[in-house]
């Protein structure tokens, strides 16, 4: 719920695009910095404190948003609730992915992240509401309360069973070991397509006139697409393999922001955010499974971190792109441009497919 709300509270401050482009900025910081920091710390603390830690960090950086700070403060707090939640979702798929058997890795992960997606659905669904019913200082209190209660919830987890924690070494490193380099390349170039896209697509709801309370109903088709979709890609991912499933979602996410330029008006948002919903599901649940095949238990925190972190940097990239070009491309340049990103990434993936097919016939017939 805070994306819609923080926008539309700086907007209201007389904050230029640029600044308001920066909170999506920064929070793209706080998960490239968060999700490979605290993944690696996973590998070597219990995880149970480490999720109740989290979540009391993400507590505080909301509180203070209830006070209506001016916009520098917003933008720190911006950072740092990136920090802690996207340790949160890092963390969170490594229990669960490293507690999978192979043949059910899909379909486990695709629950806890539809339960996420469910979180994101109720949120930016009520957060127009919220605003309209209570003013910004109460739609904050409001958020403040959430991450408490998860900290209720977590301590039911049961006991941690011990494991071989890992020694120290480069995620990049261990990438090239695994053969994953293309993969967070691509995801980056793909994070970096849609977080442009959808940065400032809030202002650009409204200079198309569509009320607060409706763009939050709008973005909700998004996650609302993923409580089932993600479960539906896990139980796919597991038939017919991971690769097809992330490439799946590649693809669609070269389309979504070409939506947002083909309809510009509500029917159009709506499509695009369903079309992000469906992308996001099948590329989320395709790659964190194909990552968990890949690494052993006691790496998983650290790699599945890294992708936390390699769709960070490109949503650290995206949004300034796009805040830097729309002065002169206009919304709908911005788009297209932001499409062709994301076909880079799909190309990657499909080349290096490619590659890997023709070494391994090339290795075969020397055999």
């Amino acid at each position: 719920m805070l994306f819609l709300q923080v926008q539309l509270y700086l907007q209201g401050r007389g904050v230029s695009t640029f600044w308001i482009g920066m909170v999506a900025t920064l929070t793209a910081a706080g998960m490239l910095v968060g999700g490979l920091m605290w993944g690696t710390i996973s590998d070597h603390v219990r995880r149970k404190r480490l999720l109740c830690l989290l979540a009391l960090g993400l507590t505080v950086t909301i509180a203070v948003l209830a006070f209506l700070p001016p916009t520098n403060v917003v933008l720190a707090s911006s950072f740092f609730r990136s920090l802690f939640f996207s340790g949160i979702g890092a963390v969170t798929i490594a229990v669960i992915s490293g507690s999978s058997r192979v043949e059910r890795r899909g379909k486990n992960l695709s629950y806890v992240s539809s339960a996420r997606s469910l979180g994101f659905a109720l949120g930016a669904a009520s957060s127009g509401v919220l605003l309209e019913l209570l003013g910004y200082r109460g739609a904050f209190a409001v958020a403040t309360a959430l991450p408490l209660l998860a900290v209720v919830t977590l301590l039911w987890l049961p006991a941690e069973n011990p494991i071989a924690r890992a020694r120290r070494s480069s995620a990049w490193r261990e990438a090239i070991k695994r053969g994953l380099v293309d993969l967070y390349i691509a995801l980056a170039l793909r994070q970096m397509a849609i977080f442009g896209a959808f940065a400032l697509l809030v202002v650009y709801m409204d200079s198309i006139g569509i009320p607060p309370s409706l763009m939050g109903v709008v973005a909700a088709s998004n996650t609302i697409t993923q409580v089932l979709a993600l479960i539906g890609f896990g139980r796919l991912a597991d038939r017919i393999g991971r690769r097809r499933v992330f490439m799946f979602g590649l693809a669609l996410s070269v389309i979504t922001p070409l939506v947002l330029v083909v309809l510009p008006n509500l029917a159009g948002m709506a499509l695009g955010y369903v079309t992000l919903g469906i992308g996001f599901s099948s590329l989320h649940v395709g790659a964190t499974a194909h990552i968990g095949d890949r690494v052993p238990e006691e790496k998983q925190g650290q790699m599945l971190g890294l992708y936390e972190s390699s769709r960070g940097l490109g949503g650290l990239i995206g949004p300034a792109l796009a805040g830097a070009i729309i002065p002169s491309v206009g919304f709908t340049g911005m788009f297209l441009v932001m499409s062709g990103v994301a076909a880079l990434g799909f190309l990657l993936m499909l080349c290096g497919r490619i590659v890997r097919a023709r070494r391994t016939a090339a290795a075969s017939s020397g055999a």
